[in-house]
């Protein structure tokens, strides 16, 4: 109703008013509530008042994050279409610049995660363009505005306090804290709680450095995916035929002889894996699109986001980086 109501001249721009008038702002009481909670909550899990006194000084609610959240774009692109627009020749081949670059440091730190360097790189170029777009809100200010907001506060809280303990540690400072407006921060695009968990310190300077350390990006990225069920050197899996009057329904995890008895062919040389080996089929384009087997380290790189465009993007990048 609302919708069409917008069609109306003159109702568009009052329903932009109502809009607005529901956003949260600084001189809402129930905002210095909410902040002085939270303030109890964080000095109970040991955050400083120092830390709180940074963090909640002035701080006031981003009504852009509110309009990001309730009105995300939903994706119209093809599978094919996402793939030609995120992950084009340039990007692959400046993929494998940075993988030149970067080489030493990059396998250093393959070696010591048992992860694979390429895949590195590639999220790195997926997430961020190799850290040249890490987004540009206040995490603090952007988390509390939409743990504040109502619709998934809970969630944001959470990531509120974590960001709150990231302060605290002093791993980065209060106004270089940015990061993209649902809090995700970095070269490496991490939620708080992301990287309270999986980010690392390579260079031993006690500070996790996911912002400009390119160490510890990298370190991070490798940790995160080796510790969501990497095995190294492994194939992520490869494109397949099916059969003719195929049932697609076939969707879960099956041995990988399973799907070779069900007249699943590779196309192509296809990867040397034991026939146990624990494999599903992806059709990222639909039924009439390409099909794919998939192993354990593409349902790792899920974990990182649980989309099989996400995916595709990164495994595309990291294969034309291992030829």
């Amino acid at each position: 109703m609302l919708s069409d109501l917008r069609q109306i001249p003159g109702v568009a721009l009052a329903c932009s008013v109502l809009f607005l008038l529901a956003l949260p702002s600084a001189s809402d009481s129930g905002w210095e509530e909410f902040l002085a909670d939270v303030r109890t909550e964080a000095t109970a899990a040991g955050v400083s008042q120092q830390t709180l006194d940074a963090a909640f000084g002035g701080l006031e609610p981003i009504a852009r994050v509110i309009e990001l959240d309730r009105h995300q774009p939903e994706s119209t692109l093809t599978f094919d279409e996402y793939m030609a627009s995120r992950v084009p020749e340039s990007l692959i081949e400046r993929a494998g610049e940075k993988y030149a670059e970067h080489q030493p440091l990059l396998e250093a730190i393959a070696a010591h995660y048992d992860f694979d360097a390429y895949y590195i790189v590639a999220i790195w170029a997926v997430e961020t363009r190799f850290g040249s777009y890490t987004g540009g809100f206040d995490v603090i200010a952007a988390l509390a505005t939409l743990a504040f907001d109502g619709r998934r506060s809970a969630f944001f809280r959470n990531e509120l306090l974590h960001a709150l303990t990231i302060l605290d540690e002093g791993h980065i400072s209060r106004t270089d804290m940015t990061g993209s407006w649902a809090g995700a921060m970095g070269q490496s695009q991490f939620m708080p709680s992301s990287f309270n968990r999986f980010a690392e310190d390579w260079d031993l300077d006690r500070r996790r450095d996911i912002w400009q350390n390119q160490g510890d990006v990298f370190a991070s990225i490798a940790n995160y995916l080796a510790r969501s069920g990497w095995q190294r050197s492994m194939p992520w899996g490869a494109a397949v035929a099916l059969p003719g009057g195929f049932d697609l329904t076939r969707d879960g995890v099956e041995p990988l002889e399973t799907w070779l008895s069900w007249g699943v062919l590779w196309q192509g040389e296809g990867p040397v894996l034991p026939m146990d080996a624990a494999a599903s089929l992806v059709l990222p384009a639909g039924a009439n699109g390409p099909a794919f087997l998939v192993f354990d380290n593409y349902r790792a790189i899920l974990k990182w986001n649980r989309s099989d465009y996400f995916a595709m993007s990164v495994t595309a990048i990291a294969d034309a980086l291992s030829r």
